[in-house]
C-alpha cells in the first residue's frame, strides 16, 4: 500500500503552497523574535516553498542527502541569528520541514489510512489533530517555562542572557535549596504532607461508600444525591470557601488542623465518588450475589469480592483527592490559620508579598509529583480495563 501511494506525487503548487504555509507560520515566530513578524512570514513561506519545489525535483533518490541539507541549512541560520539556542531551534525545524516536504509531495499522509477516504476526510482527519496538538501546546507551555526558569542564577522570574546562551553561569540550584532549607517553605511543605494524607483517606472512605450506594437501583432520589454530593466540584470555590469558614466558625473548627482537613476532604470526596461510579458500570453484580449465598456477610463481600474489583477506581479517586487538597489555596486562606500554612498557601504569599523566585522551584516540584500520580492514575485506569475485560491484556 505505501509504495502504491508513494509512486504518484502530488502536484507541485499544492506541496509549495502546504509546505511555505508551514513556513510562514514557524517565520511568525522567527520573525518576532527578531522585530519583524510580517518579514518573518513572507521568508518563511518563500524559503520553504522553494526548498518543497527543491525537494520534489530531487526525487525521492536523494530524500536522505536532501533532508541532512535542510537540517544544516536552517542549523546554520538558526545560529546566525540566535547563536546556540538558535542552531537548536534551527535544526528542529530543519528535521521537521525536510520530512513534511517528502511526507506531502509524496502523499505519504495517505499511507496509514483508508484508501476510500475522501479529500476532505483526509483534511479533517490532520486538521482535528492538529488543532488537538494546538490546544495541549497552549496547555503545557507555561508549565515548561517554569520549569527551566527554576533553575536561574538570578532572583528574576525571566531568562537571562545567561541562560539563553546556555551558559553554565547562569543556572543554578540556589532556589531548590530555599526551598529545602528555609523554615517558611519546610513548614509549609510539612503542613500539605500531614493535611493531604488525613483528608484523602477520609474522602476516598466517605466516597467509595457513598458510590457503592447510589450505584444500587433501588436508593430513592440517586440523582438528587448525586448532585449534592458532587456540589463541591461544581459551585465556585470562593462561595464553598466562605460557607465553610461560616459554617466551621459556629463549631469553633476555624483555624484548627481538623477544620482544614474536613474542607479538603470535603473538596475531594466527588472525585471519588465519580471515579469509583465509573468503575461500578462494569462490575458484575451476580458475584456479590453468589458470595452473599456462600454464607459470606455484607463486609466481608465487600472487602473480598467488590473492594479488590474495584481498587484501581478507589486508587484513582484517592490520587486526585490528594492531588486537590495538595494544590488548594483558596480553602486553606478563609478556614486555616498562620501555623496550618500549606505549600500553595506559602506560594502564594510568596507572589504577593515577597516575589520570591523559590515559588519556581516549589512549582516544579509540585508539577513533578503531579505528573507522577497522573501516570499512576492511568496505569491503573488501563489496569481496570483490563480486570472488567474491556482491553487485551
Amino acid at each position: 500500500m505505501a509504495v502504491l501511494t508513494e509512486t504518484k506525487k502530488m502536484p507541485m503548487g499544492f506541496t509549495t503552497a502546504t509546505v511555505g504555509a508551514f513556513g510562514a507560520l514557524a517565520g511568525v515566530f522567527v520573525g518576532a523574535a527578531n522585530g519583524s513578524t510580517l518579514l518573518g512570514i513572507v521568508a518563511g513561506f518563500v524559503v520553504l516553498a522553494a526548498l518543497a519545489a527543491a525537494g520534489l525535483t530531487l526525487g525521492r533518490e536523494k530524500e536522505k542527502a536532501f533532508r541532512w541539507g535542510v537540517l544544516a541549512l536552517m542549523a546554520i541560520a538558526g545560529f546566525a541569528l540566535g547563536a546556540l539556542p538558535g542552531l537548536v531551534i534551527g535544526a528542529l525545524f530543519g528535521w521537521f520541514f525536510g520530512w513534511l516536504v517528502y511526507w506531502v509531495g509524496f502523499r505519504r499522509y495517505r499511507v496509514p489510512l483508508a484508501p476510500y477516504l475522501t479529500a476532505n476526510q483526509v483534511l479533517w482527519h490532520y486538521t482535528f489533530r492538529v488543532i488537538c496538538g494546538a490546544i495541549f501546546v497552549f496547555l503545557i507551555t507555561p508549565i515548561l517555562v517554569v520549569m527551566p526558569l527554576s533553575f536561574n542564577a538570578e532572583d528574576f522570574f525571566t531568562f537571562t542572557p545567561e541562560m539563553l546562551r546556555f551558559d553554565p553561569a547562569g543556572y543554578s540550584l540556589k532556589h531548590y535549596r530555599d526551598f529545602l532549607t528555609n523554615s517558611e517553605w519546610t513548614n509549609a511543605v510539612w503542613n500539605s504532607v500531614t493535611i493531604a494524607p488525613v483528608a484523602t483517606f477520609i474522602s476516598v472512605s466517605l466516597g467509595t461508600l457513598a458510590a457503592i450506594g447510589l450505584s444500587q437501583s433501588h436508593v430513592p432520589g440517586k440523582r438528587a444525591i448525586m448532585a449534592i454530593l458532587i456540589s463541591p466540584m461544581i459551585v465556585p470555590l470562593i462561595i464553598s470557601a466562605t460557607g465553610m469558614y461560616f459554617f466551621y466558625s459556629k463549631i469553633g473548627i476555624v483555624g484548627t488542623y481538623w477544620g482544614v482537613v474536613l474542607a479538603h476532604a470535603v473538596l475531594g470526596i466527588p472525585f471519588v465518588i465519580i471515579t469509583v461510579t465509573a468503575t461500578l458500570v462494569g462490575f458484575d453484580r451476580s458475584l456479590t450475589r453468589a458470595a452473599a449465598n456462600m454464607g459470606a456477610d455484607p463486609i466481608t463481600t465487600f472487602f473480598r469480592v467488590q473492594m479488590p474489583l474495584i481498587l484501581p477506581g478507589v486508587i484513582s479517586g484517592g490520587l486526585f483527592a490528594f492531588i486537590t487538597s495538595f494544590d488548594e489555596v483558596v480553602v486553606v486562606i478563609f478556614v486555616g490559620s498562620a501555623e496550618l500554612q500549606t505549600l500553595p498557601w506559602q506560594m502564594f504569599t510568596g507572589l504577593r508579598e515577597q516575589i520570591s523566585p523559590t515559588i519556581l522551584a516549589a512549582a516544579t516540584i509540585l508539577v513533578g509529583i503531579s505528573i507522577a500520580l497522573l501516570a499512576t492514575v492511568e496505569l491503573l485506569r488501563r489496569r481496570s480495563e483490563r480486570l472488567r475485560g474491556m482491553s487485551p491484556s
